[in-house]
């Protein structure tokens, strides 16, 4: 670690900084986050029920739809009114459900977008379930379900594009990114500083930060980040809303320091975060509880921690199996001639690998390389490797030499996503020379994976490597499998 810079060794020139820091609006009038969403909330409503009406124009009014001979009667609007209402309350609380009244969904039209869809989608199963079970006078109309549900996603994600323009003029955006004060510089501070201003859209703005109540940083922030002056001048601007957030960057306080702090905060009407410095992966998924009335923090669960969610990843993976076999038996065919011509002997290759949990299991593959090709010890292939077929040379470059592992799938030794799976003799140096290796090992190992898709295979760094296997454990959906699969049919970084 870095030795701790003194509040003196910093220039005077940064110590002073804070004097040309601006202040919070004045008198000015400019809409509050909470107007804006509010507004938002009131447009969304309004597109919802005309989208609602359109699709019952398209199905009853327009002629595009033809009408079935059972249907004795045509719907006028009054007779689905209610139902326009209903649908639009439904969606409108699916949608708060959902986050998508939030500064943070109002920056990132691609999150709105997903969170639209995902409400439509429910809402369409919700009312069709609804109208299998309750009797409605009229009945709802499949078809009428289905035009509102395309005009809703598409009225829905044009209004949104049109808000999103316009939400990023500085007037309304200004109001909507919310200002970051550090206290204390470190690591975790820099990443989090580079993850902000990479992203333009991102909802906050880093303001700078301040040394600890020691005085002290252990490292010196980039030129982008002012240091506001010492410790003590936090006061004066929390009381000039300098800042909506302050983040606790170095946790080596005393307790009172830190409780001194968060008093603070409550005083200046600004919120209080800290960066749980001890906790250095798999951070998403901490979690508070009480054991007997005591406050734990700790590790609790993630995405696939849930049944639920374990179920629906195993029916993808059953589906997209057996789909993925039946399909591939034809190049098993024909490639394990062509291996076998230009290397006598059998087709398949079998190796070790570490699945969940540490459980070893059997990992089938297209035999690629020589017989002979690991007879002096494991070791990973690398670009233009001598011990490869001719043939296999091209299997590895499309990873069609990976098709036999649809059959580990279906064992349940493997899913069609996740982080690849290593063999047990080289993760014995890993788990010693890669810190957090075995997080990766908290679910099943994939047949692709995120760190795969964005380059990171064969002879890559590790480190890297680990790093976007645990952001898939911390992070996923069933959207990110889909988006990993197809990236991979697109994809093909260092496949030899």
């Amino acid at each position: 670690m870095n030795e701790p810079l003194s509040v003196l060794e910093l220039t005077q020139k940064e110590t002073q900084a804070f004097a040309a820091l601006p202040v919070s609006p004045g008198v000015r009038w400019q809409p509050t986050a909470e107007f804006l969403l509010t507004t938002v909330l009131i447009v969304d409503a309004v597109v919802i029920f005309a989208a609602l009406r359109l699709g019952l124009w398209v199905r009853f009014e327009s002629g595009l739809i033809p009408m079935f001979s059972d249907i004795k009667t045509i719907p006028v609007f009054f007779d689905y009114i209610n139902l326009l209402i209903m649908g639009t309350v439904f969606l409108l609380a699916t949608f708060g459900y959902l986050r998508l009244y939030s500064r943070r969904c109002l920056m990132r039209y691609l999150q709105t977008g997903r969170v639209i869809v995902q409400g439509a989608i429910f809402w369409l199963f919700a009312y069709l379930a609804v109208s299998l079970i309750l009797r409605f006078d009229p009945p709802i109309s499949r078809m009428f379900m289905l035009s509102s549900f395309a005009c809703l996603v598409a009225a829905m994600l044009a209004w949104r594009l049109i808000l999103f323009k316009i939400i990023h003029w500085e007037v309304l955006a200004i109001n909507l990114r919310q200002r970051v004060l550090f206290v204390g510089w470190g690591k975790e501070a820099e990443q989090l500083e580079k993850e902000i201003r990479s992203d333009a859209r991102h909802p906050y703005e880093i303001v700078g930060c301040v040394p600890s109540p020691q005085g002290r940083l252990f490292r010196r922030p980039p030129s982008s980040v002012p240091v506001l002056g010492d410790y003590h001048n936090l006061v004066t601007l929390l009381e000039q809303r300098c800042a909506d957030i302050v983040i606790l960057a170095d946790i080596y306080g005393t307790m009172g320091e830190i409780i001194g702090l968060v008093n603070l905060c409550e005083m200046e009407f600004a919120q209080f975060k800290i960066i749980p410095s001890y906790f250095q992966i798999l951070a998403s998924g901490l979690r508070l509880e009480t054991i007997s009335g005591v406050p734990v923090l700790g590790v609790s669960e993630l995405p696939l921690d849930h049944f639920s969610n374990r179920v629906i990843k195993r029916v993808i993976d059953i589906v997209g199996a057996t789909v993925g076999l039946l399909l591939s038996l034809p190049l098993i065919a024909v490639f394990g001639v062509m291996i076998n011509r230009e290397s006598p002997g059998p087709i398949f290759y079998r190796q070790k690998r570490t699945g969940r949990n540490g459980r070893a299991f059997w990992m089938f593959k297209l035999r690629s390389m020589r017989i002979d090709a690991e007879q002096n010890g494991a070791q990973w292939a690398k670009e233009n490797d001598p011990r490869r077929l001719k043939i296999g040379a091209i299997m590895r470059k499309w990873n069609i030499d990976e098709v036999p592992q649809f059959f580990n799938v279906l064992k349940g030794d493997m899913s069609l996503v996740g982080p690849r799976p290593e063999r047990p003799e080289l993760i014995s140096g890993f788990k010693h020379e890669i810190p957090h290796y075995h997080a990766r090992h908290s679910c099943l190992p994939g047949m692709t994976g995120w760190a795969q898709v964005n380059g990171w295979r064969g002879n890559t760094s590790l480190k890297e490597r680990i790093r976007y296997d645990i952001w898939y454990v911390e992070n996923w959906n069933v959207a990110l499998d889909f988006r990993i699969m197809i990236l991979t049919l697109l994809r093909q970084k260092n496949a030899y």
